[in-house]
């Protein structure tokens, strides 16, 4: 496991008295499931591993001492989508992307965690970068390519700037690592929306209603988007990121569940060292264990599948090396948004390293097909002039005339399909043309 020290927290009353009710054994077990529950169980095995070789004395006691009144953090928790890597930083035979972005928000005061879910494909400025495919989750791929190993590094300072927190620590793990901290617990019992079943990409053949899943049905119930058994449950990145915190609620309940045997996690600290990487010690893990015992969690999402669009190959100035993006799904958020949904939390304001976009009132369009899309983007303050019928290839097909990219990230936003497909090539060379079916 990857570590660095860091300073001592101060007494906290309450939470020593809690906890000193406990039997030493038991004890171990309590202060580990806060900490298991926000970074997905992988911190267990060095807060065992400081009970069960002290050396000479017993720091879980003076972590106790020092803990209390403890300062507001953010933990940056990274899950990476390599298979098969040489450690949980690593590449391996496919993916290496932070397939899970989430902020865990800690304010000991108040006896809260906020769980601040960051969508993967989030459109996020690379300039000095050579990436066709800007999206958030990919700094992590290209910091696993330097040496030393910047993977971690960069999805903290992009985190930062977008939603405006500074980032105190961060935890890396893999699939693997997300598998063996739900089978060290026997499972975790969650809510099955629906019928998912997904053959091909997270392989999850899951029936509604309640249930145990243990670690490999767990990972696949928190990766499936593509569920060939419906058309609206656990089809997007915001219905998994949701289940992502689900997850993790259950995991911190069955953790703190006093009929919990975890007698046998021993056998799988040494295979968790190689699933897990932080800059966290284990004086930070065990102390945060303690800081969140009992602690209520809040989960959040920065945006919505509004905000998810299909872009076109374009120029985009400073976007990348190239100035010019590769067409895929992103998606774009609202700074302004983001900065108002995280204040409360310390946010000093947030940015993806593109130009603001452009105010509806100023950006002229003409509409093709529904009215009702017409009508909408005149309620929003648009200058809009219906066409007529149109004969769309999408459900939305957004053309913007070349150079003014932002005007069609503006007007796909407003329109919020989730689906639409913003493109240059606008027949008005100064209006935005939207066709819908």
């Amino acid at each position: 496991m990857n570590q660095k020290s860091s300073g001592n927290r101060p007494q906290n009353r309450r939470t020593i008295d809690k906890v000193r009710r406990k039997k030493r054994r038991r004890l171990a077990v309590i202060i580990s499931a806060g900490v298991a529950a926000v970074v997905l169980g992988t911190a267990f095995a060095a807060v065992y591993t400081s009970v069960k070789n002290p050396g000479g004395g017993n720091p879980l006691e003076q972590v106790i001492r020092d803990v209390a009144g403890s300062p507001e953090e953010n933990i940056l928790l990274i899950g990476n989508n390599a298979r098969n890597p040489s450690g949980p930083l690593g590449l391996g035979t496919g993916g290496g992307q932070a397939d899970i972005l989430m902020v865990a928000h800690v304010d000991p005061k108040l006896h809260k965690v906020v769980l601040i879910s960051i969508p993967r494909n989030v459109l996020f400025a690379q300039p000095q970068f050579n990436n066709p495919i800007p999206k958030i989750k990919s700094l992590f791929f290209i910091g696993a390519q330097m040496h030393p190993n910047q993977a971690a590094q960069l999805s903290v300072k992009a985190v930062e700037q977008l939603t405006g927190l500074k980032i105190n620590h961060w935890v890396v793990t893999d699939f693997k690592g997300f598998e063996d901290a739900v089978n060290a617990v026997g499972g975790v019992r969650v809510d099955v929306p629906g019928r998912l079943y997904d053959p091909q990409h997270s392989h999850a053949n899951l029936y509604p209603g309640w249930q145990t899943l243990n670690g490999q049905q767990a990972l696949a119930f928190i990766r499936i988007r593509q569920n060939q058994a419906s058309s609206t449950v656990r089809v997007n990145d915001f219905q998994r990121m949701d289940a992502e915190a689900q997850v993790i609620e259950a995991l911190k309940t069955k953790l703190l569940s006093p009929g919990t045997d975890l007698a046998s996690v021993g056998g799988l600290i040494n295979t968790w060292k190689n699933d897990i990487a932080t800059d966290m010690n284990t004086k930070d893990l065990t102390g945060l264990g303690v800081d969140l015992l009992g602690a209520k969690i809040v989960h959040v999402t920065l945006g919505n599948l509004g905000d998810s669009m299909q872009i076109a190959s374009a120029p985009v100035p400073s976007i990348n090396q190239e100035n010019y993006i590769t067409g895929a799904y992103y998606d774009v958020l609202n700074p302004q948004h983001i900065y108002a949904m995280l204040k409360p939390y310390g946010s000093t304001g947030s940015s993806m390293g593109l130009p603001p976009l452009p105010a509806p009132s100023t950006i002229p369009v003409q509409v093709y097909g529904s009215q009702s899309v017409a009508n909408k983007l005149k309620a929003a303050g648009y200058q809009v002039t219906w066409m007529g019928a149109g004969n769309g290839t999408y459900p939305v097909q957004i053309m913007y005339p070349s150079g003014d990219i932002g005007w069609g990230f503006q007007v796909g936003r407003t329109l919020a399909t989730g689906n639409g497909i913003v493109e240059p090539g606008s027949p008005n060379p100064n209006a935005v043309t939207v066709y819908s079916q």
